[in-house]
């Protein structure tokens, strides 16, 4: 009888290998496994998590290691990863592989980051002749402050104005805007855009403060002075632009 069993547990598992056959797998589309790929590279490097970024990279150049998309990630990866030289050449290969304004304003601020102004405000003059281009607006920002580390002043002006007419509350280009007008003298001008830019933020950085205070006491404004000088000493009294800042004030007394 058990001699039975096992002959019938035999011929029931012998008849269980014979379904074996199924639906063949769909072909795989190489340029949707090239993007889904590139897109989760892109989630990786947003995460900081460079080693998954570089895996799933490197199986996207798998498929076309010419793809200007790949070369792109590729070169955010080696910037982050400190490997600037890497970085570089990706950038470039990207380029010339037909990268569009995304990339180029991508390596205009990894050359500003390279203290590299000059290069940097020519990639970004050119990321801004793209009127399709929806960073527009922070590229002109961008070249502002490039051409502020190439004293090009006038032209820096510019280009935060040009900005502020598509983005009408851009902090950083009406901030920057009003550091330039009071320096040049012109309070009421420096007033008006820091107006402009207090309306738009809930909470100011320090700088912001700092040229609020300077234009409340050029303004006889003692309200407004005492309320930014609360202000700084309560958020910003350990940073060093607040304690440079105050140094620059005794000395001046």
């Amino acid at each position: 009888m058990k001699h039975l069993c096992s002959l019938v547990i035999t011929a029931f598992l012998a008849g269980c290998v014979v379904e074996t056959s199924g639906p063949e797998p769909a072909p795989v589309d190489p340029a949707q496994a090239l993007e889904q790929r590139v897109s989760l590279a892109r989630q990786y490097i947003g995460a900081g998590d460079w080693e998954n970024a570089k895996r799933n990279l490197e199986l996207a150049a798998a498929i076309d290691a010419d793809n200007a998309d790949v070369l792109e990630a590729f070169a955010l990866v080696y910037q982050s990863t400190g490997e600037f030289e890497l970085a570089e050449s990706n950038f470039q290969e990207a380029l010339d592989a037909g990268a569009g304004s995304r990339a180029r304003n991508n390596y205009a601020a990894f050359l500003y980051a390279q203290g590299r102004y000059l290069e940097a405000a020519a990639a970004f003059r050119e990321v801004t002749t793209d009127t399709l281009y929806s960073g527009r607006p922070r590229a002109f920002v961008n070249l502002g402050l490039a051409l502020l580390q190439t004293q090009e002043t006038p032209e820096a002006k510019s280009a935060f104005s040009r900005a502020l007419l598509m983005e009408p509350r851009n902090s950083t280009a009406l901030l920057e805007l009003t550091q330039i007008e009071l320096t040049e003298g012109d309070v009421a001008a420096a007033s008006g855009y820091y107006e402009r830019y207090r309306a738009g933020t809930r909470r100011q950085t320090a700088r912001a403060l700092i040229l609020g205070v300077e234009i409340a006491r050029l303004n006889g404004d003692a309200n407004m002075e005492a309320s930014n000088m609360l202000a700084l000493r309560n958020l910003y009294a350990e940073t060093p632009i607040y304690k440079a800042w105050t140094a620059a004030q005794k000395e001046q007394r």
